[in-house]
């Protein structure tokens, strides 16, 4: 499940939190709300950012492993 949370601190500062969204997809959400806050001050990427990126690596090493040991036409494989 997607969640956004905001902690809106004494000072003014507004924290955003996000969970729930894999990969980078996640500043194309927030960037709406984040143009209307303000200055962006820092941010922290947590492990859910780069677990998409992760995910499509290991896919595209599988899919080049099968372009490889798949037999060509003739009938021998590409090695």
């Amino acid at each position: 499940m997607e969640t956004l949370e905001f902690i809106i601190h004494p000072d003014g500062r507004v924290e955003e939190r996000v969970t729930g969204i894999i990969g980078s997809s996640c500043a194309a959400v927030t960037a709406a709300i984040e143009a209307k806050l303000g200055v962006v001050a820092s941010r922290e990427l947590t492990s859910e950012n780069f677990a998409q990126q992760q995910f499509q690596a290991q896919t595209t090493a599988r899919t080049q492993l099968n372009q490889v040991s798949e037999p060509s036409e003739s009938g021998f494989s590409q090695w």
